[in-house]
């Protein structure tokens, strides 16, 4: 399947399934508390098809940013840093007026001369037009209908405005969807009337299907250049080789090249986010996350240099996530597997605590274990060998045994598991029998749920279909099932996620499941929710993630009371890991304690997991010890991870906020 009929399919099952809840609120549900910072510390999210536009919507010197997508209408989110060192924090809703069937994605022009910013969109419905009506400081965006009536661009086009002719007015560039055309309309109006006409279009070029393009001036020569992403990887650069009045548009491939190689669908924006005076590359993509390159060369002969702090972090598999943890490195705490839209496997390696979870991704040990596009996976040792093994869906309804080998994974001899589970088999491993084996519980795309009993034992499986287990539990689509002792009263109990964002728990009454639907009252999941259990605080209680159709992942803590069960053991804070200040800038103290003299090792990481610096790497004496964490010209601002090891083993970490 080819990545535009891909994009087809989400955006029609988008527009039918899906309503954007307030991503980055926490949400306070019965019993659960929402943690968004828990898979993406950012805070900026991971949308499908993302394309990223800024301007100074607060009128305070520094650059906020408009995040348009397939999923609702854009997300506004305030810079709450500065021109320098921005941050980015999710806002009221100024956009309350757009519809959401307007607006994929919008771009701002003061088309009117009044002195504010007017928001011009792209979306189902072609061009529109948000006058604000509001002031400079808080817009407050009207729509003037058919204002752009007179133009053929199709449904979700893309546009951008700029003065290409040097006549005082803004000009236009359109995008054209499953078309790939570029048009440019020069404004026959003036700064306060604008008008745009067929008749006065010129056609650039064709890049594809979709066409995203942005007017820039990379080159700083005081004409308008465009840049355009499309239906596939890289961009296409058209430098103007004319002047500022009469645009002559060249391809220069050499400007961009090699950028936008590892993402399709880029949607790109040029602007100066850190304040040196030169436009920085910021785009986003089909899969959702935000890429940033930093001009690091000069501001006529730019140089692109990766930037992952400022909106690395968030964990977004590209499409159709569906969480499983466990222990995979036996280091103490819970790493999380994920299955995928394009099939592949994902593992997140959890680099901090059992109090603390960073996620590092490392998908090179799994490359075997990919069979068809929307996988999923659970993953246990049912060999009884000491390694986790894997037990994978595929589209087709399989479920397929693969052995860890110590070195990679290779399939079983009896490689199939079970031949027909109806289509999206979503597959747990769990010792529902309590009888020392590993038994499958499984869901599929009718809404069905299904139990196979291992009937062989810990080192040879038999997996048997039990009839009727769960009662003929049927929750409408795409189930996928969780299983966990949320009752604390000894047996598991169900979770179930469907295709329409609801979650359901069905508690195990003596055998019998009883559908309790208080239990996660007030969680908004999204379209295709599939929930998994784990003990992320280490609190003791089992909290929740979410997968969903984006390929993102919401976090619920379980903050249930829990009465009459024995008290779990809390290890005590030997080591006393504290930072100061925090936020910070330039530098911080990392403080510790060691009861015993040790062999100390402190890494710090940035929110990719990628190490910045190591503070120390050696032997040192019991008793209270305090480094400087110093973040040099090249530490961009951001969140980071700092880690303890004593002895060869993670202790400890923190996470750290560097401003500048």
């Amino acid at each position: 399947m080819n990545t535009s009929a891909l994009r087809s399919i989400q955006k029609r099952n988008l527009i039918l399934f899906l309503t954007l809840s307030v991503i980055f609120s926490v949400l306070f549900a019965e019993g659960w508390r929402e943690n968004a910072a828990m898979f993406n510390p950012s805070g900026v999210p991971s949308l499908s098809f993302s394309q990223p536009r800024f301007a100074d919507l607060d009128a305070d010197g520094d650059m906020d940013m408009i995040l348009g997508s397939i999923s609702a209408k854009p997300y506004y989110m305030t810079n709450v840093g500065n021109a320098s060192s921005p941050v980015f924090s999710h806002s009221e809703d100024i956009f309350e007026n757009v519809l959401e069937i307007d607006a994929e994605v919008g771009v701002f022009s003061d088309i009117d001369n009044d002195g504010d910013l007017d928001f011009i969109t792209g979306g189902y419905n072609g061009l529109s037009l948000y006058k604000n009506t509001g002031t400079v400081n808080y817009p407050i965006f009207e729509k003037e209908d058919d204002f752009f009536s007179a133009l053929q661009v199709g449904s979700n086009p893309v546009p951008d405005l700029a003065d290409i002719d040097n006549d005082g007015d803004d000009d236009l560039v359109v995008g054209l969807s499953e078309n790939g055309s570029v048009k440019i309309y020069i404004n026959s109006g003036n700064d306060s009337v604008a008008v745009f006409l067929d008749a006065n279009v010129t056609v650039l070029g064709d890049v594809g299907l979709y066409a995203y393009p942005v007017f820039c001036d990379p080159d700083n020569d005081s004409d308008i250049d465009i840049l355009v992403g499309r239906d596939g990887y890289g961009f296409i650069y058209y430098q103007n080789n004319g002047s500022a009045e009469t645009a002559n548009w060249q391809l220069n491939t050499s400007l961009y090249a090699g950028l936008g190689n590892d993402s399709y669908f880029n949607s790109p924006s040029m602007v100066d986010i850190n304040g040196d005076g030169k436009p920085d590359l910021i785009y986003g993509n089909a899969p959702g996350p935000l890429f940033y390159y930093r001009n690091s060369g000069t501001i006529s002969a730019p140089a692109w240099t990766k930037n992952t702090t400022l909106f690395g972090g968030v964990i977004d598999v590209g499409g159709a996530s569906s969480p499983f943890f466990i222990d995979f490195d036996a280091d103490g705490d819970m790493d999380m597997f994920s299955g995928s839209q394009m099939g592949y496997t994902k593992y997140f390696e959890n680099i901090g605590t059992p109090q603390g979870p960073a996620w590092k991704e490392n998908n090179s040990y799994f490359s075997a274990l990919k069979h068809s596009i929307y996988s999923a996976m659970a993953v246990g040792d049912v060999n009884g060998d000491g390694l986790p093994d894997a037990i994978v869906g595929d589209f087709l309804g399989k479920l397929y045994y693969h052995t860890n080998t110590g070195s990679g994974y290779s399939s079983a001899a009896s490689a199939l598991v079970i031949a027909d589970l109806g289509g999206w088999p979503a597959p747990c491993l769990i010792d529902m029998d309590h009888d020392g084996d590993l038994d499958i519980v499984a869901g599929n795309e009718d809404g069905n749920v299904f139990y196979y009993e291992n009937q062989g034992n810990a080192t040879t499986p038999m997996w048997t279909s039990v009839n009727a287990y769960f009662d003929s539990i049927d929750v409408g689509t795409n189930c996928v099932p969780a299983l966990a002792d949320l009752d604390f009263d000894g047996d598991y109990d169900l979770t179930t996620g469907d295709g329409f964002r609801e979650i359901q728990y069905f508690e195990n009454q003596d055998g019998s499941w009883v559908e309790d639907t208080t239990m996660f009252e007030g969680i908004a999941g999204k379209q295709n929710a599939a929930p998994a259990f784990a003990d992320l605080d280490g609190d003791g209680d089992q909290d929740l993630t979410l997968g969903n159709y984006d390929g993102t992942f919401q976090y619920y803590e379980n903050t249930h009371e829990v009465v009459a069960i024995a008290p779990r053991n809390i290890l005590p804070d030997n080591y006393q890991l504290r930072n100061y200040p925090n936020p910070f800038n330039p530098s911080t103290r990392i403080s510790f304690n060691l009861p015993s003299a040790a062999y100390v090792l402190i890494n710090i990481f940035d929110i990719s997991g990628k190490k910045v610096k190591t503070l120390i790497h050696k032997h040192l004496e019991s008793g209270n010890h305090e480094l400087s964490f110093y973040a040099d010209s090249d530490i961009e601002s951001g969140i980071y991870i700092y880690q303890l090891n004593v002895n060869r083993k993670v202790v400890g970490a923190g996470k750290l906020m560097l401003v500048k």
